[in-house]
């Protein structure tokens, strides 16, 4: 099945998210979802065949990163390459990014950091904006995967008190979403009972029709155990069933050991277990990597008139809207209005230039702009509101009398509410009048702004006008 189906929803999904549009069509994607030590970061690396994910303790993954594979044979050659310099093989490009090529995995690492931090800050926090990362390789099939942060159950740190709570707001936002694959990452040296992704999709996706497991950390598994009966269906049954891996461990990650390297000893270790062996082929990352494409491309197809009859639909309704505004601008009214609107657009700049104090011609004179207006907050409207003494007009007697028509016939152990309302809503009321001075004041300066630059903008549409 040509891949260009794939290519098409990623072409969609990278218009939509530049828009600032939400697949509102829901596109067909797949989304990871697992507990934090599930092993999602290894598993999306052993798809790519490279190690480009950050790493740490706690929650590593605070934004979605949604992550395109394109299968590409074509090297690149680099925009910077100097001669004799051969072309790259690999890259990736970031939508935040555009014309940017990243060459070098551990700088997509790297920007993947900061750019989650400019986002979330560099607490412990997670933000729903995604990341867009596309992968180019000729080792890779075309794919589009949706990382989630992975499940916890108990903050620490400074990780947000709600962030069991936030996290699963954000992974049931994309799989309650009909379209979409879900692939529940579990680590099978725990009871699959536990899984946190298992359950979360299975609450979504009971009939387990759109769900596929992963099993990491096979090879941990206690001696004499293996994950058999879990494949034949036995135990969670799932319509698209499970796939078994070997992902690298942290003494692998900690000794640098290549994907490569691990990608040969999990190939190994399934076609020698005595398991495993008869049925090693399908079992792996690349079957994994495969078994996907297959997925997401059969998916897309079955898909495929309802994602047309709705962009069709949303493209009617906009269509309807634009006709709406007129007929489109010839060159000369465009001409003017383009003219129009950067004199507009001058005009709101100079205005907040007059306001943050920053005008090329300050006077020395008088207080003006943003300056008068904070000194009339500052000065005019703070004196008057010290001037008050909110106890020079209540006396003693007048609180008296009011604590006594609050207790009515039966006096009372405790002061009314009713009482210190009416004394405080009287004081609160002396508040009015220099508070109206105050808007009025700020407004005659807004007003006085307004009126200078109108002339100034008029002066120079004008002579714009007669040459």
């Amino acid at each position: 099945m040509d891949t260009s189906l794939i290519n098409t929803v990623n072409k969609l999904q990278d218009a939509f998210a530049t828009v600032g549009v939400s697949n509102p069509v829901d596109l067909p994607q797949i989304v990871v979802i697992g507990s934090q030590s599930s092993g999602k970061s290894s598993v999306l690396e052993n798809i790519v065949g490279r190690d480009f994910l950050p790493r740490g303790t706690g929650i590593v993954t605070r934004r979605p990163l949604v992550l395109q594979l394109y299968n590409n044979k074509t090297p690149k050659v680099m925009p910077d390459a100097k001669e004799g310099d051969a072309p790259a093989e690999e890259w990736g490009e970031f939508l935040h990014l555009p014309g940017q090529i990243f060459t070098d995995f551990n700088k997509i690492r790297q920007e993947i950091v900061n750019e989650t931090d400019l986002k979330t800050g560099k607490n412990a926090g997670i933000s729903p904006n995604p990341i867009n990362l596309r992968i180019f390789s000729p080792n890779v099939l075309t794919l589009t995967l949706v990382d989630l942060p992975g499940l916890t159950k108990v903050p620490v740190g400074d990780q947000p008190k709600d962030i069991e709570k936030q996290i699963r707001d954000m992974i049931m936002k994309y799989i309650t979403k009909p379209n979409a694959i879900i692939l529940a990452v579990t680590a099978a040296n725990t009871d699959l009972a536990n899984s946190d992704g298992l359950k979360m999709a299975r609450e979504i996706d009971p009939e387990g029709t759109r769900t596929i497991g992963v099993l990491t950390k096979v090879d941990l598994m206690d001696h004499g155990t293996d994950v058999v009966d879990i494949l034949a269906g036995r135990v969670i049954p799932l319509r698209l069933g499970y796939v078994p891996v070997v992902n690298r461990g942290q003494k692998d990650i900690s000794n640098n050991k290549s994907i490569t390297s691990a990608l040969e000893a999990e190939k190994d270790y399934f076609e020698n277990h005595t398991s495993y062996k008869g049925k090693a082929q399908y079992c792996g990352s690349p079957f994994l990597s495969r078994k996907l494409n297959m997925i997401l491309m059969h998916h897309i197809r079955n898909t495929l008139p309802e994602i047309k009859s709705k962009i069709q639909a949303a493209l009617a309704k906009y269509q309807a809207e634009l006709s709406q505004l007129g007929d489109p601008l010839d060159d000369e009214s465009a001409h003017q209005s383009n003219m129009v609107l950067s004199i507009i657009t001058e005009f709101c700049n100079e205005y907040r230039t007059v306001l943050e104090g920053k005008a090329g011609d300050l006077s020395t004179y008088e207080l003006s702009g943003g300056a008068r207006i904070g000194f009339v907050f500052h000065e005019v409207f703070a004196n008057a509101v010290r001037n008050i003494d909110p106890f020079d007009q209540v006396k003693d007697v007048d609180i008296r009398t009011i604590l006594y028509n609050s207790s009515g016939s039966s006096p009372s152990l405790f002061v009314g509410t009713t009482a210190f309302e009416v004394i405080v809503k009287q004081q609160i009321r002396r508040l009015e009048e220099p508070s109206q001075k105050c808007i009025a004041l700020v407004y005659d300066e807004l007003v006085r702004i307004l009126s200078q630059l109108l002339t100034k903008q008029v002066r120079v549409f004008s002579l714009s006008l007669i040459f």
